[in-house]
């Protein structure tokens, strides 16, 4: 039968289940990937799993997030997270080599391979041909415990893409484009697979744009054949060997096929506030221009930075410009040093940062009040980049470049007649020195880790009641992301002490929302949050989850929730309810009450729809929760990690 690549990946990799649209299946995961701004809170509920190493095929850690040391929190996690990489067989790569998924594509990403990573965009492994999952801390691991992966099985969408870019058109404008088409919406359970004439003219780290800002459509992965690009980019890299040719069947059945003809794409840009609001750069042209951000791991490339490099070589940024670059890596940084690309950006005026994820996540290089922002990057939303009233644009390289050197937003193709001829190295120099081995396992078992006074064990949840006696604690609308929920930036310093962190749960939105939780929590009432559609896009920090578990949130009704922050929800114990009738959402209010008589016992039976009552105003409330077994089981328990030690417990 012919497969698409996301079927032969899935069905060499299937441990449980069938493959069939929406079946839950569990899969072999072979690589892992973790970073600091979650990682430690991964590695910490490893540690309690009780093992002595990792069992996937090659585990990595990387410190890319919070690299900004102000206070010892950021270095207590990172000493952490070297101590345990050593001890449990996990490689770390270190402050400074680079941001995760540009070092993954360079160094370890393979074809037909697995990846599962506590990072939203992980999805860049696609590039190479990879099924890589973007899932929360504790997913990954679970799987470093060697446990499979959990997923409903994926319907696949074909995006054929004919034709050639343009000069001065680049690959964010390819997935800026199916942004436009596709939204940021209404993709859940779905993959993207590029394939057509188009792809063989797409480099890898082209291709990487593309698959890590399907992440903003909410797709559960996106992929790209492996094809002789591939084999020459590995060659690249030195790893010529982990090449394997790959791609969907001639005959691949698709749930539809959407044709782009890159040919006939011009510069796009996605306007504040959201990655889906698309809009063609001429229609923006004239507006000034306060920042830009060139780099993070949408954009950091070798191909990217240099292009940059290359519009900006001879002329000076406008005078009201900051110009802020950070390479992906430190192979990145090296190669555009050797080739002088560097010297050329230094000349321009624009400021070099260290090659991390920096203003991406807003933990620096924050705006000034009120100011426009042009991005590289893959967010634009409310108040992510630092500064609430921020207006940030997410644009391509080129366009970034040349709005930089004319202090308004300005089309590439206005600037400059021909395009900069940037070609991808036939070698790039590689250097892992910065990648850290773990120790063997006969000096692992005497080696002991530090953990600092900011880091705490993994809060435990607790089963599930029997009756739901609740208290609605806020009410939020569409498009809640992770971010409003658990802000980053400065706060994000306290992710491995979730009782501090617990204190900043919807600070952008409702800074009264942690006392008010605790209040119904040390009363007895279960926490219940009310939201739009969309809820919990973004990032796929689990603290989301976590940290509103431990203020004794149990239900979260939603008129829809996304994919990893759904997962992430059943992990830490809390029920993901969707309004069987969306009108339901005008019905129910802040500090309603919420009640459910035998809830527990709906659950364990299977249920899929349940009716709360608002005794507030006595108005019964239908939702639905499509949960497998296993997730009925993890909600029952209180949580994954409790279901695991139950299991231990029990020898299972």
């Amino acid at each position: 039968m012919a497969g698409t690549m996301t079927e032969k990946i899935l069905h060499a990799h299937l441990v449980e289940g069938k493959l069939a649209p929406g079946n839950e299946v569990g899969i072999r995961i072979d690589q892992t990937l973790t970073q600091d701004a979650t990682g430690t809170m991964a590695h910490l509920q490893f540690e309690a799993l009780g093992l002595s190493r990792a069992r996937t095929k090659l585990s990595v850690s990387y410190i890319d997030h919070n690299t900004v040391q102000v206070g010892f929190e950021n270095a207590d996690d990172h000493r952490y997270l070297q101590d345990v990489a050593r001890k449990y067989g996990i490689r770390l790569s270190r402050a400074g080599n680079g941001i995760c998924h540009q070092v993954h594509l360079e160094r370890f990403g393979a074809p037909g391979k697995t990846l599962l990573g506590s990072d939203s965009h992980t999805p860049t492994g696609g590039a190479l041909g990879m099924f890589a999952v973007g899932a929360g801390g504790l997913d990954v691991a679970l799987a470093m415990g060697g446990e499979p992966f959990y997923l409903a099985t994926p319907r696949v969408i074909g995006i054929r893409l004919m034709g050639k870019l343009p000069p001065r058109v680049a690959a964010k404008d390819v997935i800026l484009e199916v942004l436009r088409l596709f939204s940021t919406k209404g993709n859940v359970g779905l993959v993207f697979e590029y394939f057509g004439e188009g792809v063989a003219g797409l480099s890898v780290p082209q291709r990487g744009t593309i698959t890590n800002m399907g992440a903003e459509c909410g797709v559960t992965t996106s992929l790209f054949p492996s094809d002789v690009v591939t084999r020459d980019f590995l060659r690249s890299q030195g790893r010529v060997d982990d090449w394997v040719e790959l791609s969907a069947d001639p005959e691949a059945e698709y749930e539809r096929v959407v044709t782009i003809d890159l040919s006939s794409l011009e510069p796009l840009a996605a306007a504040p506030h959201s990655p889906g609001n698309v809009e063609p750069v001429r229609e923006l042209k004239g507006l000034a221009v306060d920042q830009v951000c060139i780099g993070s791991c949408t954009n950091g490339s070798y191909r990217d930075i240099a292009t940059a490099a290359s519009i900006l070589k001879g002329k000076t940024i406008h005078e009201r410009v900051s110009l802020i670059v950070a390479p992906g890596s430190r192979q990145v940084l090296a190669k555009l040093a050797h080739d002088g690309y560097l010297a050329d950006l230094v000349a321009s005026g624009a400021r070099i940062d260290e090659c991390a994820c920096g203003f991406c996540i807003g933990n620096s290089k924050s705006p000034a009040s009120g100011a426009r922002s042009l991005r590289t990057s893959n967010r634009n939303f409310k108040g992510r980049s630092g500064t609430v009233d921020a207006e940030v644009y997410l644009v391509s390289c080129e366009t970034a470049a040349a709005s930089a050197i004319t202090g308004v937003i300005t089309d590439p193709r206005d600037l400059y007649t021909t395009a900069p001829a940037v070609a991808m190295p036939k070698r790039f120099p590689v250097d892992d020195g910065m990648i850290i081995d773990p120790a063997d396992l006969e000096t692992a078992t005497s080696l002991s880790i530090r953990r600092g006074p900011n880091i705490g064990d993994p809060p435990a949840g607790s089963p599930w009641p029997e009756d739901l006696a609740g208290s609605v604690i806020i009410k939020v609308g569409d498009m809640v992301t992770t971010d409003h929920i658990m802000p980053a930036g400065q706060r994000m310093k306290y992710r491995s002490n979730i009782a501090r962190y617990a204190d900043f749960v919807f600070e952008p939105l409702d800074p009264g929302f942690p006392e008010r939780a605790r209040t119904a929590r040390d009363l007895g009432r279960h926490g219940i949050i009310v939201a739009g559609l969309s809820y919990g896009q973004g990032s796929s920090r689990e603290h989301a989850a976590m940290c509103p578990m431990y203020l004794g949130i149990r239900v979260v009704i939603a008129k829809s929730i996304e994919r990893i922050h759904a997962a992430n929800l059943v992990n830490f114990g809390i029920l993901p309810a969707i309004f069987a009738d969306e009108s339901d959402y005008d019905s129910i209010e802040s500090g309603d009450t919420i009640e459910v008589r035998g809830i527990r016992s709906l659950v364990d039976e299977g249920k899929e729809y349940l009716v709360l009552h608002n005794a507030t105003r006595n108005r019964d409330i239908p939702v639905k929760f499509m949960l497998s077994e296993r997730e009925r089981m993890i909600l029952l328990a209180g949580g994954a990690l409790n279901l695991v030690r139950e299991r231990q417990r029990a020898g299972r």
